[in-house]
C-alpha cells in the first residue's frame, strides 16, 4: 500500500485498533466483563495506591456516576472493594481482591494472546520498529498536550 497522506495513516490505525479490541474482547469473554469493566479493572491494578472513585472516573474519561456502575459490577464479582479514606472520609478507596488479582492475571494473558494474534506477521524487527515509531507519536502528542 503506497502512504498517500496522514488521514490514511489515521484509518489503518484505527481498522488495526478495532480489530484488536474485538480480538480482546473475545478473549475476554469468558471471565464476563465488559470492555468498562475491564479498563477499569486494569486501571486499578496498575495504581501505586488504591485509587480514588473520582481518580477512576477522570483516568476513564467517565463521569462519576458512570464509574460507579462500573464499579458496583466490579465489587458484585468480588474483583474490588471499597473503603472509605482515613484521609478524606469523603472519598472512596478502591482495592483489589485475591479474586481480581486473579482476574488481572487472566486479563493480561488474553491481551497478550490477542496482541500476538494481531502482529504475528510481523518479524521481531519489524516490532521494534514499529514500537519505536508508536512510542515516538506519542511522547509527541503528549508533549504537545502539556
Amino acid at each position: 500500500m503506497a502512504y498517500e497522506d496522514p488521514a490514511q495513516l489515521a484509518d489503518l490505525l484505527q481498522r488495526l485498533t478495532r480489530r484488536l479490541r474485538r480480538s480482546q474482547a473475545e478473549q475476554l469473554s469468558p471471565l464476563g466483563l465488559t470492555p468498562a469493566q475491564e479498563r477499569a479493572l486494569r486501571w486499578i491494578t496498575r495504581s501505586d495506591e488504591p485509587p480514588r472513585m473520582a481518580e477512576l472516573a477522570d483516568r476513564l474519561g467517565i463521569v462519576p456516576r458512570s464509574v460507579t456502575t462500573v464499579v458496583d459490577a466490579l465489587e458484585q464479582a468480588g474483583l474490588v472493594r471499597r473503603e472509605v479514606d482515613p484521609r478524606n472520609r469523603r472519598a472512596i478507596l478502591l482495592y483489589l481482591t485475591d479474586r481480581g488479582a486473579a482476574v488481572r492475571d487472566e486479563l493480561r494473558e488474553a491481551r497478550r494472546r490477542a496482541a500476538e494474534e494481531l502482529f504475528a506477521p510481523l518479524a521481531d524487527a519489524d516490532r521494534e520498529t514499529l514500537a519505536g515509531l508508536l512510542a515516538r507519536l506519542d511522547t509527541a502528542v503528549l508533549g504537545a498536550r502539556t
